[in-house]
């Protein structure tokens, strides 16, 4: 079965295109499936996906409900399992998909967790209370996810020639190798100025390196990194919620739609690259909570 596996991670790389990260989710899960049905088959017998029926992956799907995933986890198991079959078909190693006719939980719908305005003010100001080179790519870091919403593994993957900052717009590469161009407010310019002429300069270890943005061994900086660095920037500025990159990406989204000149839900969705216009409506529920809040803040009987 781990032949099997492996080929059919394969497809996903080279012909669906999908992102690293995907793929590693895709195996982890798969993995985890593997391993089960080796438990739960007789020893003589070998791990091959002809010997799973729908039986076996129904006590499957009872197993991960027993360890009390959550059901957007099972679901998503579910889906790998349902896709790795599916491939196995398509491919002629099997006849009929044994996972097909099994139902994964229903998840339900949530609304992003979002900043408000004063909460991001606050957050991007932290960096420029410090002068060091890594405080300036912070800043120019939190400035472009903020004035962009990309995603922080886009953010992590520029390359200097990536940013126009003549033009004001940035060149990236999101999920599926989809290309984009976003266009970039004077504030993230500025910023960015500041860190590709004082702070990245004192970075750089080795001429020939295009990551854009560096840690202190002159590396590319990784999504860990940055992670850590946000979390110490939002409890620097006392914010409760838990802040993440994709925090930061929804708070754009939905204050792209509620600020004084918002933009339509067709725009939003190209710049935030999402491939169907469905996932990006899911903030028209946060608009319409925002509206929500203000009137009851202005109307404190209608609570």
């Amino acid at each position: 079965m781990e032949q099997s596996i492996q080929h059919f991670l394969n497809y996903l790389t080279v012909e669906k295109g999908f992102s690293a990260n995907t793929v590693l989710a895709y195996r982890n899960d798969l993995q985890q499936f593997s391993q089960f049905v080796q438990g739960n088959i007789p020893s003589s017998q070998e791990v091959v996906p002809q010997v799973v029926g729908q039986p076996l992956i129904t006590s499957y799907l009872g197993d991960l409900k027993e360890r009390r995933y959550a059901s957007s986890t099972v679901a998503r198991k579910m889906a790998a399992v349902k896709s790795y079959f599916a491939f196995l078909v398509n491919e002629g190693s099997l006849s009929e998909n044994p996972a097909q006719s099994l139902s994964s939980p229903r998840v339900g719908k949530y609304l992003p967790r979002t900043l408000t305005t004063d909460e991001v003010d606050c957050l991007l100001e932290q960096p420029t209370k410090r002068s060091s080179p890594e405080s300036k790519r912070d800043r120019a870091m939190l400035e472009l996810l903020y004035a962009t919403g990309m995603r922080v593994t886009e953010l992590v993957s520029l390359n200097c020639p990536h940013i126009n900052l003549e033009m004001g717009f940035v060149h990236c590469t999101g999920k599926g190798s989809k290309e984009r161009v976003i266009p970039i407010h004077s504030q993230a310019v500025e910023a960015l100025k500041d860190y590709l002429e004082t702070g990245r300069p004192q970075l750089q270890h080795s001429p020939g390196q295009e990551a854009l943005f560096l840690n202190r061994r002159g590396e590319r900086l990784t999504r860990q990194g940055f992670w850590l660095i946000l979390k110490a920037y939002s409890r620097e500025a006392n914010i409760q919620l838990s802040v993440t990159p994709h925090v930061l990406r929804h708070s754009f989204a939905t204050h792209m739609l509620t600020g004084d000149r918002p933009i339509d839900l067709q725009s939003l969705r190209e710049l935030l690259g999402h491939a169907n216009i469905a996932t990006t409506q899911i903030y028209t529920h946060l608009t319409t909570d925002h509206l929500r809040r203000e009137y009851e803040k202005a109307h404190p009987r209608a609570k």
